[in-house]
């Protein structure tokens, strides 16, 4: 019965000493956390440091961009009517789609948004918010996909300059685009490039500056992001 009560551990009275490879470690008897290491070496804040959590958090103003530029682009323009026979049926209470197409006249440019340059003011609710769909349902996805590469394969930043080349390109390509399917399709694919900027700026902005700033700088990308807007 007395074996079942020997402590696990002897006791001793011998003070603990580090071994030597520890003693860099310990600052006043105390054990460095990982941050006081980090600060350590790179330093809590300088100019440097600033200067690349600006760089990434450009990549956030571009997100910003394309996150809302649907608010724009797809939005139905106004119209005015252009008949000048007596026989007026046009007023502005009409029913676009009830007027023939010399009665009325989008106001400005044909190809001000995606409604007015594919003639879409009679499709349905469902083709007209397709783009705006696509985008968010590829962000969904890419949120998914996107998020396993930067903890296994390609780390953060590689990660972060891939989205960035997936969603520029993607919505250059906009510009070619000769329906609304095609545009879609693009749509979905900035999309899921732009899915995992967000929080790769973010970790990023973290992880240069020591923890006294990392809210202040944390801050940075979300505000570079409603300049995008």
């Amino acid at each position: 019965m007395a074996d079942h009560m020997r402590p696990l551990l002897p006791q001793t009275d011998h003070e603990f000493v580090p071994h030597e490879d520890l003693m860099p470690l310990i600052s006043n008897n105390k054990f460095w956390s990982l941050d006081d290491i980090i600060e350590d070496n790179i330093g809590d804040f300088s100019w440097a440091q600033l200067v690349q959590c600006l760089l990434v958090s450009l990549a956030r103003l571009f997100d910003g961009q394309q996150t809302f530029i649907t608010i724009f682009t797809d939005a139905e323009p106004s119209w005015h009517c252009s008949t000048t026979s007596n026989d007026v049926t046009c007023t502005t209470n009409s029913d676009i789609c009830q007027l023939s197409n010399s009665e009325w006249a989008w106001d400005g440019s044909s190809s001000r948004t995606i409604v007015s340059e594919w003639n879409l003011q009679c499709a349905s609710s469902i083709i007209t918010s397709l783009p705006s769909s696509s985008f968010f349902l590829g962000s969904f996805l890419g949120c998914l996909f996107l998020a396993t590469l930067a903890d296994t394969s390609l780390g953060r930043k590689k990660l972060l300059f891939l989205s960035c080349l997936i969603m520029s390109f993607s919505a250059l390509a906009t510009i070619f685009s000769t329906n609304v399917w095609i545009y879609a399709i693009l749509k979905f694919l900035s999309g899921f490039g732009r899915a995992s900027i967000g929080t790769c700026v973010l970790l990023l902005l973290t992880e240069k500056v020591g923890k006294k700033w990392r809210g202040q700088l944390g801050i940075m990308g979300f505000f570079f992001f409603s300049l995008g807007y």
